[in-house]
Formats: structure tokens, sequence, C-alpha cells
């Protein structure tokens, strides 16, 4: 007697035909899904091409690293209030632009475009009246960290990727514990993957003297795998709203004394007193809302009338999943298309978007002066042959490129004109522009500006020119790791 088409092709058959037929659907789903995104081709290539090769792997890797939470809005800043408060300032400062003071200024004169943009984009404000300090290694940037919370009465506010539990984290903690215990209000973010080693001691002894602690998305399996990827790279400590740094260095140890492989260490840290600390204070309290809920109010405690005689303008911005628009990388983007004389760029981290490096390219086949400094050696292999695999396309169109060999340059500078700088947290890299939040300091100041340049020929100094014939004769090997890091760059 038949029992039909299933004696037939039996029950194996039906369950492998199904599994087939689910896989080939989950595969092709996800590569629809990441065609509508329409996102940078390349990126979009690199994920296709991923999950078709791999798709098991490529489909884990693409939910964990590869979703686009700016345009999914999955990280909103609803809720704060003084939003609208810094929306309708920002549209103030857009009318005024048009005044004659602003065009007297002719470092502000050049740069109108980026001060406009960062308006629009970010809302970003245009502060004058700043002291900005330039600290260009981790003994100078932590001294003055130290004593500026030692002078705190009325609140602390850190916001760090990395916090040690080492010499320099154990310090800092010291001093947070005793004024927290004193009255003063502590907060501190942390984030969870950069500061994946702070023990439950360190954090404990804190809140047990009154501070508050929080990390930043953290990473518990299964839930919040899918934002494992998106970090909170910025650096800000805001004491008593009128001393805030931003910059590059984290609290850590191999920030101040570099590590076996590099015993030195360059960064560079901005100290600011003036009206651009209640912008990054601005920074710290939305992402004080983002890690806990809560609004912090009392605006004049927070936000107090503190004067500065000196005049320096500075724009603060931050970028990341929770901004409309990727506000660091636009203001990079018009800074190196309206150069003119010359663009110095110093950055760990060399993995430029399409936008980015045909301006570089543009820039220097126009006759500008561009130079770059990269690491000699690097912390991260993969972001090593990655940095060094556009080399080539740099040299071709005249750009000059060192390589910095006394230590390891962490530092993120970029300086055109000898009019504009910016200095923060972001690197010249994809991941700043559109995976992490970062935060950056935008100065419009000849006399900064020379400051920073001083630094950069310091560090041209301790760095080796690549040579074009030099560099086109490298073994076939490192072309090889070069090619394939390229292919891993839209990645991660």
């Amino acid at each position: 007697m038949n029992s039909g088409i299933f004696s037939t092709i039996g029950w194996n058959d039906i369950l492998q035909y199904l599994f087939l037929m689910v896989y080939a659907i989950t595969v092709l789903s996800t590569v629809f899904a990441i065609v509508m995104e329409k996102r940078d081709p390349h990126k979009t290539l690199a994920w296709v091409l991923l999950i078709l090769l791999v798709p098991i792997l490529g489909i884990v890797w693409y939910l964990v690293f590869g979703q686009n939470y700016r345009k999914r809005k999955m990280f909103s800043r609803k809720g704060l209030i003084d939003l609208a408060r810094i929306r309708a300032l920002s549209e103030d400062q857009l009318l005024d632009l048009s005044n004659r003071t602003f065009h007297k200024n002719s470092a502000l004169a050049g740069s109108l475009n980026i001060i406009k943009l960062l308006l629009k984009n970010s809302k970003a404000l245009l502060t004058q009246h700043n002291r900005v300090d330039i600290l260009n290694d981790g003994l100078a940037t932590f001294e003055a960290m130290l004593s500026a919370l030692e002078r705190a009465e009325h609140h602390i506010h850190l916001d760090f990727f990395k916090i040690a539990d080492d010499e320099i984290g154990n310090q800092v903690r010291r001093i947070l514990v005793r004024k927290a215990r004193e009255g003063v209000k502590v907060r501190i973010i942390y984030d969870d993957v950069g500061s994946w080693h702070l023990t439950r001691r360190y954090i404990r002894t804190l809140r047990e003297a009154g501070a508050e602690i929080l990390p930043f998305m953290p990473v518990r399996f299964p839930y919040f795998t899918s934002k494992v990827n998106f970090r909170n790279h910025r650096k800000i400590l805001v004491i008593d709203g009128k001393v805030g740094f931003v910059g590059g260095l984290n609290i850590a140890d191999k920030y101040l004394k570099g590590t076996r492989r590099f015993p030195f260490w360059r960064d560079t840290h901005l100290r600011l007193e003036g009206e651009a600390v209640r912008s990054l204070q601005t920074v710290f309290i939305t992402d004080w809302y983002f890690v806990s809920g809560e609004i912090i109010t009392h605006r004049k405690k927070y936000f107090p009338d503190y004067q500065v005689e000196e005049t320096n303008y500075v724009q603060i911005t931050a970028s990341g999943p929770d901004s409309d628009w990727a506000n660091i990388m636009q203001a990079f983007f018009v800074a190196i298309t309206n150069a003119r004389k010359n663009i110095y760029i110093t950055t760990p981290y060399f993995s430029p978007n399409e936008s980015i490096l045909t301006a570089l390219v543009t820039a220097a086949l126009r006759g500008v002066d561009v130079r770059i400094i990269l690491p000699y050696y690097s912390d991260s292999t993969v972001s090593y042959w990655n940095s060094v695999s556009y080399v080539t396309e740099l040299l071709e169109a005249g750009i000059r490129v060192f390589l910095y060999k006394k230590g390891f340059i962490h530092a993120k500078l970029l300086m055109v004109d000898g009019t504009f700088s910016t200095v923060g947290s972001a690197n010249m890299d994809m991941r700043s522009f559109d995976i992490d939040f970062e935060v950056n300091a935008l100065i419009y100041s000849r006399k900064i500006t020379a400051r920073l340049e001083s630094t950069f020929e310091e560090d041209m100094k301790n760095s080796v020119e690549v040579n074009f014939r030099s560099w086109k004769e490298r073994p076939r090997r490192k072309k090889i790791m070069e090619s394939l890091a390229r292919m891993l760059g839209p990645l991660y």
C-alpha cells in the first residue's frame, strides 16, 4: 500500500529541504535588508560578499557589528529639555553670522562654512571667550586633571572610553572618593567594552563613597549583543561647569608611562576654561541621560556664569549613532575641501571613507601641502595594515606621509591653513565617522593652531618620511597583508 510522497522521499529529506529553504530565506532577506539601508556602496558590497561567502558567520557578524543605528534612531535624546534651548541658540547664531564682527576675524572668516555646518548638523554653538591649554603628553594631561579634580567644589563629571584599575586610575579614584565624601556630586560614565577589565572593587568603593558610576551600554549576553560594536569613545572631564578636558587620552597608565612595546606614548589633550565648557557639559548630560534616564537640572549650578578674558573661538561637537548626521566627518570634509595652503593630520588609525580620501587627494592635486603622520608601529595589527594600505594612493597624489618612530602616536589632530584646528577623540577612520560616539573641539584661532603646528613639526622630526620609490618596492607579503586588511576596513 502506498503511504504517499513522505514514504518516497523520507522525513530526513523533508527536514533537510525545509532547513535549506529557511537558510536561503534568511541569507537572502539579510542581504536585501543590507541593500535597502542605502549605505556606502563599498560597505554594502563588503557585507553582502561576507554573508554570501560565509553565511552563518556573516549573518552573526552583521547582527553584532553591522547594523546602522543612526538611521534606525535607536539612540534617542528625547526628554532633554535643554535641547530646545540649544536649538534656538544655534538658530540665532546662524542669523548672527552675517554680523561684520565675524568677518573681521580672519580665522573665522575662512571657516564660516564649518561653523555654519556644525550649527546646522549638531547645534554646536560657537563660543568666544575661552582659554585653551594644549597638553601634549600624559604627564602634562594627568597633572592638569588631578589638579582640577582637587579643586572641585560642586560637581565632577567624567565620561571615558577606558578607565583602568592601575596606578593612575587609582590615583583618580582616591580623589573622587574623597570628593564624594565631602559632598561633591560625582558622576562617572565608563564604556563597558573599553573598560572591560575595570574591577568590581574599583566600582564598589566609588559607590560606597556616594559617587554615581554607570557603564555605557553594558554588554550582557544574550542581551545588547547587537550593540556591542557601538561604543562611547569620548573622553570628557567637566569640573564645576568651569573647567573641561577633551582629547585623546584615557585614564590608564599606558597613556602616562607607555607600555613595554611602546615606552613613549604621544597624545594630545586640551584643558578648557570659559564658554566652551558649557558645550562639553551638554555632551556629558546627554550621555548621562542615555545611561541613567536622569535629566540633570539646576542650570545655574551646572552651567554657571564663568567668564575668561581670553578670546578663542571654539565649537564642541559630538557625533555617533545618536546624531542625525556624521557631524565630525562632515566638518573634516569641509575643512579639507576649503583648504588653500596646507592640511596637517595626525591620526593613529587611518581608514578614511571615499569622501574624505577623495577630498585629501583632490586637495593635494590642486596644490595644497598635505602631510599626514601615522604610527610606524601600532597597537593593532589589522588597523596598522589597513592604515598603510592607503599610503600608495596618498603618495601618488603628492601627499607627504610620515611614520612616527619615537613611540606610539595616539594624537588625533587636524590643522588647516594656520587658522583652523581640531583636537578630540575622533580618529580619521570609518569607525569614528559612523560607529563610535565621539567628541571634538574645533578651534578657530591662529594662535592655538600655530601651537599645534609646532607640535606637528616636532612629531615630523621623530618620524621617517615614506619614500615613494622604496615604498613601491616593499615585499609582496606586505602588499597582501594591506589588501586583506583593506577589505576588512568597512566591517570594523
